[in-house]
């Protein structure tokens, strides 16, 4: 391991930070700050109004199902017009809806169908948003993982000081006041990218013409032929369905409400901070280490998420708690990053926006169903029951990802693939690795 460590070492062709890579940087931690908080306000917001998990689970899942049902619409957008300038209109839209919320939990006439729709708003300007942040990336830095790995530093600083405040707010003030302080957050993010200047894109990588529905169908169908003609890439979407209604689905509600009822909020903030902690970490060995074989060594990475859910279900103390939430942060961190490189890194630009829709879409597409079953879950079987199940599920994932040859083999790649040849003559621009 250490050995294909050091073979992937190379040399940057120009360093990361830039002006507008700064403030790229800057409007996704703010970003983050507020996305770290909503659990948080959430979960103390409605078990305050009468509540319960299932509720919590619900909301949660209304975004979720919009985000993931929409975003492969959102990357053929992104292809057509300014990415630039649709974040800008999806962080505008956020603010509305998060400065809407705010307004319902400050009033105390909370309604849980009007909480889910302002999450499913929520999730479908994020749909917009995300299919851009992959061709981005790219343009701002020749140097793509150092680029994902500072910008998950600053994600995972963001998730180490949005719970801990959300916590504090909840305690000093209510959930409206953290609901407010999210939707400004919003207003900060479409500011830097307001400010920021993106580079001209390569030439024949610039938005598309506008062709009409059909013209539209035929791109979304494009994105699909090249998503599927990547088997590292569909088979870890594959694995990650499985992982969203066994792991994260349920531990994301689940880890909330038990902390919240068993320990008050500021316990949560606490475990999230220590999440977010241990995700710093694994950023930061994200920029040091550079395996050549990036997706298996953050494959191995993703056993530490275990203790995550494990300690929660084990009705563990608040310090153990919390040491897991770290080391399921580090790993999940240093995947992360290995995974938005791979794909960055082995997808040409033309379709890269699309195809990053379909790895997210595909990422998140169980989400929902793990967050609506959690509930329903924990009062059959018991919260903890369903947290230790999802402990042992999060070492079988990994080790169904190593399973797969086009996965643990695939050898990484530092210049973004070059623009794909016109025509059905277009040639793969990802050779698989041989097992």
């Amino acid at each position: 391991m250490v050995a294909e460590l050091k073979a992937g070492q190379l040399t940057r062709e120009r360093p990361v930070w830039s002006r507008d890579f700064g403030l790229f940087f800057a409007a996704r931690a703010v970003a983050r700050l507020g996305d770290t908080m909503l659990p948080v306000a959430l979960a103390a917001g409605l078990l305050q109004h009468g509540y319960g998990a299932g509720a919590v689970g619900l909301a949660m899942a209304a975004t979720a199902a919009a985000f993931a049902g929409l975003v492969v619409f959102g990357g053929v957008i992104a292809d057509r017009f300014s990415t630039r300038k649709l974040m800008i209109g999806a962080d505008l839209v956020r603010l509305v809806t998060q400065s809407l919320a705010a307004a319902l939990f400050y009033s105390g006439h909370v309604v849980l169908w009007q909480i889910c729709a302002i999450g499913f708003a929520n999730g479908v300007a994020g749909a917009v948003f995300q299919p851009g942040v992959a061709s981005t990336v790219p343009r701002l830095a020749s140097d793509v993982q150092g680029a994902n790995g500072a910008i998950r530093i600053a994600e995972s600083a963001a998730q180490l000081a949005g719970p801990a405040a959300a916590g504090l707010l909840v305690g000093f003030a209510s959930p409206g006041g953290v609901f407010a302080a999210h939707a400004a957050t919003y207003a900060m993010s479409a500011l830097c990218l307001l400010l920021l200047r993106l580079p001209p894109p390569a030439p024949g990588t610039g938005p598309a013409s506008h062709g009409g529905s059909g013209a539209f169908r035929a791109d979304l169908i494009e994105g699909w032929r090249e998503f599927r003609s990547r088997t590292w890439l569909w088979g870890v979407i594959a694995v990650w369905c499985v992982y969203m209604i066994a792991v994260w689905g349920p531990t994301v509600p689940l880890v909330a409400t038990e902390v919240v009822q068993q320990h008050g909020p500021r316990a949560y903030g606490l475990v999230n901070s220590a999440l977010g902690a241990g995700t710093v970490v694994g950023g930061l060995l994200a920029l040091r280490l550079r395996p050549r074989r990036m997706l298996r060594a953050g494959a191995m990475s993703l056993f530490a998420f275990a203790g995550f859910p494990a300690t929660v279900g084990a009705g563990l103390g608040v310090p153990l708690m919390a040491a897991g939430a770290a080391a399921a942060g580090a790993g999940m961190s240093f995947w992360g990053v290995m995974w938005a490189t791979s794909v960055q890194t082995q997808v040409q630009p033309d379709v890269l926006n699309r195809i990053h829709a379909y790895d997210v879409a595909g990422s998140l597409a169980m989400m929902p169903v793990g967050q609506a079953l959690a509930g329903p879950a924990a009062t059959a079987l018991g919260a903890g029951h369903v947290l230790l199940v999802s402990g042992a599920m999060s070492l079988a994932i990994p080790v169904a990802l190593l399973a797969v040859p086009a996965i643990r083999n695939l050898i990484r790649v530092d210049t973004p693939k070059a623009i794909s040849a016109p025509g059905p003559l277009r040639e793969r621009p990802c050779a698989e690795p041989t097992a």
